[in-house]
């Protein structure tokens, strides 16, 4: 493959994270916005990120949740309610103090001392005070539960290190919260919103996660229990990808969530909160990335077929386009992956070669060239994404086919496509998953010299907690590790705990992370 020029300038195995930037800006996703930790979402980013929203909130009501808003700013007070709460966010809370500016010294804006707040407001980082205190409002009785919110909002963390849609300072999200009676329930919502995730991400972004529970502390400020899905990027490491959070009780006492029961006495709700956010759409890089820039799987591509037809500036030029029009218009009754296609016919000036690799490099699907010749033989010329050079030629593997096969391929092209990625990128992960190791020179070992794509390693531990966690975590953050989660479906623990040497009672993921 030596004989191949790809697209991009830099390459994966000699620099991830400068050819993720890479991506973003080839694939012109986003764009730094002069506003520190806070991007610009290009529309072919923001058209991934709505179909990402699209297909999500269609299964959030489908479990019966509804959507609302609720204000971006946050009375501190809320926040002081619950104190573990507030610790896990006071070092990223971004805070308004003052609501009008004057002019100062030299004629420039200054906060005006006399517009000062009596009450401090937090940009919203996340929202169980603010939602919690209309729960208690509109929770009285046994017959209001279960209540069953979602949000889509953007959220404000101040970040001192930001990679864009990764970890910015500004991003999109939802935020889902629910208040129940037993904590059985609570605890059925807690599993239900993971494995929406788990379907979400593997079905729709072909992104193959590991569901499971988080150590103690790697729990979100106040819950009882934290879930995720964990994904792994092509250079190895972690990506979380999602949370389910139960929170018990100790948000809706310090809220005031509470209800009468069937026998008339007083109880407080047990609450949960779950949420993802547009890092996705960096996980999505990260993962089905190659040289030549991103490859979007096809449920979550805002066009999944791209027409181009070859235009020269001379009179065929009418017919190619009526030809290409001929095209759209029968693929416009066709459906894949439970949806009509989504088939954009790009008639903007440019050379085709060029315009052709401006899409390769975006990851569009299926990319489809009509030129003069190809309208002659009734046929056109077809490029997946997924299978872009011919390995003998070093030349974009291109197919020719005729019209009405196109058409008629077309879903079951998009299909295949959808399930090569998911494929791939599982075998990668399954692949670069080690077990077996019992020493903890075996793990640190490992990540000194695995090379630059080392992967997870999977150990067995005792479930340590107080000061003997705080001990294992330094020792991981010695390392740059931490522990993902316990695998919802990992084999029963059978060993010592690679940490304590005590009898070891569950497994768990070790990794380096995003």
């Amino acid at each position: 493959m030596s004989n191949i020029r790809h697209a991009l300038n830099v390459k994966r195995e000699d620099d991830f994270a400068k050819w993720y930037q890479e991506v973003i800006s080839a694939a012109d996703l986003a764009e730094e916005s002069g506003v520190r930790g806070c991007m610009v979402i290009k529309p072919w980013g923001y058209g991934i990120w709505e179909r990402i929203q699209r297909l999500m909130d269609e299964r959030i009501k489908a479990a019966g949740v509804s959507n609302a808003y609720f204000p971006l700013f946050i009375p501190l007070s809320n926040f002081e309610r619950e104190a573990q709460h507030v610790d896990g966010f006071a070092k990223e809370m971004a805070v308004v103090t003052h609501h009008r500016l004057i002019a100062g010294a030299g004629g420039k804006l200054i906060p005006d001392p006399e517009a000062k707040l009596e009450e401090p407001l937090v940009v919203r980082p996340t929202s169980e005070t603010i939602i919690g205190d209309a729960m208690a409002r509109w929770v009285q009785s046994w017959r209001d539960l279960p209540l069953m919110l979602n949000q889509w909002a953007n959220v404000v963390r101040w970040e001192m290190r930001t990679r864009m849609f990764l970890r910015t300072s500004e991003f999109l999200w939802q935020e889902g919260h629910t208040a129940h009676a037993t904590r059985e329930d609570a605890l059925a919502e807690t599993h239900r919103a993971l494995e929406m995730y788990r379907a979400c991400a593997e079905e729709d972004l072909a992104l193959p996660v590991i569901a499971g529970e988080k150590p103690e502390n790697e729990r979100f400020p106040g819950a009882d229990e934290t879930w995720s899905i964990e994904a792994m990027m092509q250079d190895g490491k972690a990506l979380q990808a999602g949370t389910s959070h139960y929170l018990g009780t100790s948000f809706s006492k310090a809220a005031g969530i509470q209800y009468q029961d069937r026998e008339g006495v007083q109880q407080h709700c047990h609450t949960t909160s779950w949420g993802t956010s547009t890092r996705l759409v960096g996980g999505i890089v990260m993962t089905h990335g190659d040289d030549d820039g991103l490859r979007v799987p096809p449920r979550i591509a805002p066009h999944q077929i791209i027409i181009l037809p070859m235009l020269r500036d001379k009179p065929e030029d009418a017919e190619v386009i009526a030809y290409c029009e001929e095209l759209r218009a029968g693929l416009a009754g066709a459906s894949a992956l439970g949806e009509p296609l989504r088939v954009l016919l790009d008639k903007m000036p440019g050379k085709a070669t060029a315009k052709r690799w401006d899409y390769v490099r975006k990851g569009a699907p299926v990319i489809v060239e009509v030129g003069p010749r190809d309208m002659e033989n009734g046929k056109v010329a077809v490029l997946r994404r997924d299978q872009l050079w011919d390995v003998e030629t070093g030349k974009p593997a291109m197919q020719f086919i005729t019209r009405g096969d196109f058409t008629a391929q077309a879903a079951a092209l998009l299909e295949d496509i959808q399930a090569r990625l998911f494929e791939e990128a599982r075998a990668r992960r399954d692949a670069n998953i080690t077990h077996g190791f019992t020493q903890w020179a075996e793990v640190t070992g490992f990540f000194a010299n695995g090379g630059k794509y080392p992967g997870w390693v999977e150990v067995q531990w005792a479930k340590p907690s107080g000061a003997a966690l705080e001990k294992v975590v330094e020792q991981l953050k010695g390392e740059k590790l931490t522990i993902r989660n316990v695998p919802r479906e990992s084999e029963p623990a059978d060993g010592t705990c690679i940490f304590t040497g005590q009898p070891a009672v569950e497994r768990i993921l070790v990794a380096r992370s995003y």
